[in-house]
């Protein structure tokens, strides 16, 4: 078959490979016209780059590209396009597939999946938007190991198979400035549930419309976590079907957020059919986060400084600032998303914030927010990291969280959220 890969960036790169090992003919599709293309592809570079795809058996769609970008080229060549999930899913060698979406917590959720399977003796591999294309590892998978895939709305829009176990968590706003509305957004999640049967699971958080609404697509069996008959808090003990699991107190992970997150894990895990208690609670209280998730970086004459850059929706922000009790100096702002800042701003004003700093396209309109809800000790948070952290800790008094938690995307002063957070993590080590 004649294969095109439309953008050839990392994701494209393991498509290509995948595709070339089979033995189909591969053109490398993308606007970088100085893009050198292996041995063995043929190109389509420059201007042109998604002009008369038609021609092609199979068009491969790297995730961050809407399908509108072929598709106002190409209109015709719906049946054609696919992704690296797609082909991953209609092709695995496992049956053990457990795909997790949601606005936020999907790499801690999927993380957990994964760890809890581990303690139990599990081969696991953990893909998807959380670093590693499917793709890549397709040909080690075992029929009786198990794959968890965190996926996103890019990847879920033109979904057409579905994993053995589906989750969704809380679904809030997010993606707007890609998605044309929201109804497209919460739609790209259920593609994750519609082709499930009555032999699957769909998971769904208890407590959000928008979760349940996504996940009552296809004919898998429902199972609601945060309540029961799903994982769920009793009192101060982690709970399902009636057993008890790990004390809310060995709970490593920040943030009244994340015992959902773990209440989903550990539902998905259980209807996987893994009931060994004790690896399951020995993955929970191990497991302290990841990287830019509420991630303490130093404790400097009394201060405690965090990261919590992955946070790039108002909603991350607010959970990050009712994980502390303490006073806090919050750094707000970036690029823009398409977020509402109202909510964000009654969070920041009844919560103990000492000082927001303000920073990047949105200062201004969380500044009309944060006036709006009463709020007015903020300030200019500066154009550079350095300048940013500086001013956190000159307002900041001992017993003080500096929480960098912004609420936005980072395109502007950063390149993505993981340049923000490591900027502020090796400026708040140089202090």
């Amino acid at each position: 078959m004649n294969i095109a890969i439309v953008g050839f960036a990392t994701e494209g790169k393991i498509s290509a490979d995948y595709f070339a090992r089979r033995g189909h003919d591969v053109t490398v599709c993308d606007q970088d016209e100085t893009l050198e293309v292996p041995e063995g592809y043929s190109a389509q570079l420059g201007e042109n780059y998604v002009k008369s795809l038609d021609r092609f058996d199979v068009i491969v769609r790297t995730a961050g590209m809407p399908p509108h970008v072929i598709l106002n080229e190409n209109p015709t060549v719906v049946p054609k396009i696919t992704t690296a999930v797609n082909e991953f899913l209609a092709n695995c060698p496992s049956r053990h597939t457990i795909g997790i979406t949601g606005t936020k917590g999907k790499g801690t959720t999927s993380t957990l999946v994964t760890k809890m399977l581990e303690a139990a003796g599990k081969k696991v591999w953990l893909g998807g938007n959380i670093g590693r294309s499917p793709l890549e590892f397709i040909d080690e998978i075992g029929a009786d190991d198990w794959v968890v895939l965190e996926l996103s709305s890019f990847q879920l829009i033109d979904l057409k198979h579905s994993p053995h176990i589906a989750v969704c968590l809380m679904v809030v706003p997010e993606h707007l400035n890609w998605h044309a509305d929201m109804a497209e957004y919460t739609g790209a999640k259920a593609h994750l549930f519609m082709e499930q049967s009555s032999n699957d699971v769909a998971i769904y958080y208890a407590n959000n419309e928008l979760s349940e609404s996504i996940a009552s697509h296809g004919a898998a069996q429902k199972i609601p976590y945060f309540k029961e008959p799903g994982a769920w808090v009793n009192g101060n003990m982690l709970t399902i079907d009636g057993e008890s699991i790990c004390a809310t107190d060995a709970v490593r992970l920040l943030g009244a957020h994340n015992l959902q997150n773990i209440c989903a894990a550990l539902t998905a895990v259980w209807h996987a059919g893994l009931r060994d208690v004790s690896a399951i609670t020995s993955a929970i209280s191990s497991f302290s986060g990841l990287e830019h998730r509420l991630e303490f970086v130093r404790d400097l004459d009394g201060v405690r400084y965090y990261d919590d850059s992955f946070g790039t929706t108002p909603e991350t922000a607010i959970v990050a600032i009712e994980a502390f009790d303490e006073p806090k100096v919050i750094i707000l702002g970036g690029s823009d998303k398409g977020a509402s800042y109202d909510e964000l701003a009654q969070t920041v004003a009844k919560s103990n914030v000492r000082k927001a700093l303000l920073i990047g396209d949105q200062a201004e309109r969380i500044r009309l927010a944060l006036d709006n809800a009463g709020f007015t000790t903020y300030t200019d948070g500066g154009t550079t990291m350095a300048e940013i952290v500086h001013r956190a800790r000159s307002v900041a008094e001992p017993g003080d969280v500096v929480l960098l938690s912004t609420g936005c995307a980072s395109f502007g002063l950063f390149k993505d959220y993981k340049d923000r957070g490591n900027q502020f993590k090796q400026t708040v080590k140089s202090l």
